[in-house]
Parts: C-alpha cells; sequence; structure tokens
C-alpha cells in the first residue's frame, strides 16, 4: 500500500478523537491502515463495525477507505452512510457494535477525522485504546498491511439507522402534547440539516406542534454561511436575528456534527449551557424518581455554574463534579449510574443514550418544558441562571504555573477555598464569587471562567486576576 505524503498519524490523534488536515495530516491511505489498526486492536474479526460520516467532502472517500482496511482484516463493515455524531453513538449502543464516524466538528473546511467507539457506545479514547490504534496503523502504513490469516475478508453492505434513531429520541421525549412553539433552528449547513427534520419534522415521523424555521440546513462542509462552532457568540448572530424576525419562542443551533446544542431565548438571547443543564437535570431527576430511584445522581464538569449542583440538590438529586472532557464525564457516568450530565460547552450526556452525549435529545427536553408551561423562555430560564458569568476568557502565558501562583499569592489573605481539580479553582467562602485558572494542555493558554451573585462582583475578581495573570505574560 503506498502513500503519496510521508504521514505521521500522531498528528492527528489527540485525546479522545483523530483531527487533521485532509491530504497533509490525514489521507485515505492512512484511514485505510486506521481501519485495520482499528479492528486488530479491538478485536472485532468477524463483527459488524459501523462507518458513517459528516458533509465533508472527504467523508466518503474515508468512510470507503476505512471499511476496505477493517474488511480485510476481517470485519464487516456497515455503510451508516451521512449521519451525526450522535446518531454514531446510537447506532453503536442500540445494535452493540463498535464504529466511527467521520468528522472534524466544528473545524473548517480543510480538516476531517474520526470519533470512535466501541460496542455499546463506549468512547475510545488515549486511555482505552486510540493509541494503539495510532500505533499499529503507523506500522501498517510504514509496512504495509500483513496478509489475514485468521479469517477471510469481510463483507460490506449499507445501513440506514436514522429512522430508529429518530423515533428512539422521540420516545425518550414526548412532544405531541406541548402547546404550539416556533422554532427556528441554524444547522450551519451541518448534520442537524439531516436529523432536524427527522426527529422534530414530519419526514419520518407524525408531525409535532412545533413550526420549524430552517436555517441554513444544506448540507455543505464548506460552511458557506458561517463556521459550525455556536460555541463562538458571532457564529450566533444570524440565528438571534432571526428569532427576532420570526417572532419565535426559541432557536436552537447545532454544530458541524450536530452532537451539540446551543439554545437562543425569544428575545435573541442566549441561554448558557449551564442553565440547560439544570433544566433538564431537574427533568431527569423527576424521571428516575418517577421509576423508583431515591437520589438520581447528576454529572457536571467544574465550570459549569454553581447554579446546577443547587438545582439538582433542590430537586433530589445527587450532584457529581468532575473534569473538563468528554472521556472523563462518560467514565463518571458509567461509574455512577448517572441519569444525566452536563458540560459548560454544551455537550450533553443520558443515560438513556448509553451514557452518550446528544445535542438532539437535549433540545426536546427544553422544547418540552418550554412547551408545558406559558412563560416564555427568557423567564422560565432565569431561574436557572441566578448568577452572573464571565464566560471563558483565554490569557496567552508562556509561565503559566507562575501566573496562578501569583493570583494564589494575591487571595492568600482572602476567606477563599482553594480547589485543584482540572487547574485551580478559587472560592469565596461566602458563596459570593469563585474562579477557575485551567491551562490548556495544547496551547500556551491560561483559561479564566468566573462566577458571582452579582455583575459588579464577577467583573472586579475577572479584571482583578487577569491583569495579575498578564502582568508578566
Amino acid at each position: 500500500m503506498g502513500v503519496s505524503v510521508e504521514i505521521d498519524l500522531s498528528e492527528s490523534f489527540k485525546a479522545y478523537d483523530v483531527r487533521g488536515i485532509v491530504g497533509a495530516t490525514i489521507t485515505a491511505e492512512a484511514v485505510e491502515a486506521i481501519g485495520a489498526a482499528f479492528v486488530d486492536v479491538l478485536g472485532l474479526t468477524g463483527q459488524d463495525v459501523l462507518v458513517g460520516g459528516d458533509m465533508r467532502a472527504s467523508s466518503p472517500e474515508f468512510c470507503a477507505a476505512f471499511a476496505r482496511g477493517a474488511a480485510y482484516r476481517g470485519a464487516n463493515p456497515r455503510m451508516l452512510g451521512l449521519i451525526s455524531t450522535d446518531e454514531l453513538y446510537f447506532a453503536a449502543g442500540s445494535l452493540d457494535c463498535a464504529g466511527v464516524v467521520f468528522t472534524a466538528s466544528h473545524n473548517p473546511a480543510a480538516y476531517n477525522g474520526i470519533k470512535m467507539a466501541k460496542a455499546g457506545a463506549v468512547p475510545v479514547s488515549s486511555a482505552t485504546g486510540l493509541f494503539d490504534i495510532r500505533d499499529l496503523a503507523q506500522n501498517y502504513l510504514d509496512e504495509g498491511l500483513p496478509v489475514s490469516t485468521e479469517a477471510p475478508e469481510g463483507n460490506i453492505a449499507e445501513l440506514d439507522v436514522l429512522a430508529d434513531y429518530a423515533a428512539y429520541l422521540r420516545s425518550l421525549v414526548d412532544l405531541s402534547g406541548i402547546r404550539p412553539l416556533k422554532v427556528v433552528v441554524d444547522a450551519g449547513n451541518g448534520m442537524g440539516g439531516l436529523t432536524t427534520p427527522a426527529v422534530l419534522g414530519a419526514t419520518l415521523l407524525p408531525g409535532l406542534p412545533l413550526e420549524i424555521v430552517e436555517m441554513y440546513f444544506e448540507l455543505d462542509g464548506t460552511f458557506p454561511n458561517h463556521p459550525a462552532n455556536p460555541l463562538e457568540p458571532e457564529n450566533l448572530r444570524d440565528l438571534q436575528a432571526a428569532v427576532i424576525e420570526h417572532g419565535a419562542d426559541i432557536g436552537l443551533a447545532f454544530d458541524g456534527d450536530a452532537d451539540r446544542c446551543f439554545v437562543i431565548d425569544e428575545k435573541g438571547d442566549p441561554v448558557s449551557p449551564s442553565a440547560v443543564t439544570a433544566l433538564v437535570a431537574v427533568r431527569e431527576i423527576a424521571r428516575a424518581q418517577a421509576s423508583g430511584e431515591d437520589t438520581p445522581v447528576i454529572i457536571h464538569n467544574l465550570i459549569t455554574s454553581r447554579a446546577v449542583p443547587e438545582a439538582v440538590v433542590a430537586a433530589g438529586g445527587r450532584p457529581v463534579v468532575t473534569r473538563v472532557g468528554h472521556s472523563f464525564i462518560k467514565a463518571v457516568m458509567a461509574e455512577e449510574g448517572a441519569v444525566f450530565g452536563g458540560e459548560h460547552s454544551a455537550h450533553y450526556y443520558f443515560r438513556d443514550f448509553y451514557n452518550a452525549d446528544t445535542g438532539m435529545l437535549a433540545a426536546m427536553h427544553v422544547l418540552a418544558a418550554l412547551g408545558q408551561q406559558e412563560t416564555p423562555l427568557s423567564d422560565f430560564a432565569a431561574e436557572y441562571e441566578p448568577y452572573v458569568s464571565s464566560g471563558e476568557i483565554n490569557s496567552e502565558v508562556e509561565d503559566k504555573a507562575g501566573a496562578v501562583a501569583r493570583v494564589l499569592a494575591e487571595f492568600a489573605g482572602s476567606p477563599v477555598e482553594i480547589g485543584h481539580m482540572d487547574g485551580t479553582t478559587v472560592a469565596a467562602t461566602d458563596g459570593s464569587y469563585w474562579f477557575n485558572l485551567r491551562p490548556s494542555n495544547t496551547e500556551p493558554f491560561l483559561r479564566y471562567n468566573g462566577e458571582a451573585k452579582d455583575t459588579n462582583t464577577m467583573e472586579s475578581i475577572r479584571n482583578q486576576v487577569l491583569s495579575i495573570v498578564r502582568s508578566n505574560a
């Protein structure tokens, strides 16, 4: 197997997935080797392997290459075609098969990558075989694929899971009896343009009391309208304007592979992912309690609002805090038997969805909660946003540890508690504010997240800390 460019797979294999520049750090030849290594490392010879991709131009070629490599090593690739990332998780969970989706999520058009799952939608990360796949694939890329002696070459067949995915989500949240809602959805030319009509529309299932106003539903991996990254405020502006223009009740924005969802209220203002986490947590606690659970567990990461654990406790649940990152969340979800988990980045995880993240199911919970009462979303969501957040602010700092030490010295005489899970957290003992400084593992950034009971306190603490951090930057 010859290669046209020299590929070093360590450039594209990250801690949780694969992401690279098409033709430079990820090629069809490399993907074929990865497909073979995926089967060998996870012991999938003779088993079905799920293969799908997003709307990026390189995804079909990469899907075919991965299938060739997997079939060569004796697996039976099942080609899912165009899928969102949470469709892969659904398929891996419901069919109990390992699989991959080719996507680079919200990255620009030049990128593509791979998210992998074991049978049952268990994530494949650096701690659970991802780097073993990388190393074996590199060997196959450099030395050529060995002749398979364990089993005959597998067969490749097509499999469509969209209808089953939509029906399963509908079975988890009943939207049929809510009041009519006008919903603007910005798919960002990503996979939400395929999944939204299937789940919320009437293309595959009976219609719901939802009027969907579609924005950028054309599947286009060049992202002609705006980057498919709703975490950046400028990428929400079209949706915010459209919500106001159409007099909509709510706006939803999906990222490129549609595993994250962001919410806009009727005034065009973002509803924080922490508020969404709290809202969904309360609903999932009630549902679990109705099924006989005494104290359902909810997972949240370190830098979600303190409103999340407060809402969980008030609803009779038990909050468990974890580090930032989906592999940590999913691991703790499984360990704790948690019913739901949420992150500040708008990843939402559900026990009933194989502990995996799905933006669509979170959106359905918000629609159900909104549609079961008459209050506008801005008032309804405000119940879950009692604090003022700084948002995440990056400072380019070479000596990150030194910057953190200077901040701690400044607050040494203050009535605060210091925590060291995932960076450094300083929290006022009277509950008036907290902030976290978290170094990036891949960039020269120190990330600041903070929250306070009022705007003046939030801004004062934020300005004080950032001044210290950047004083010797």
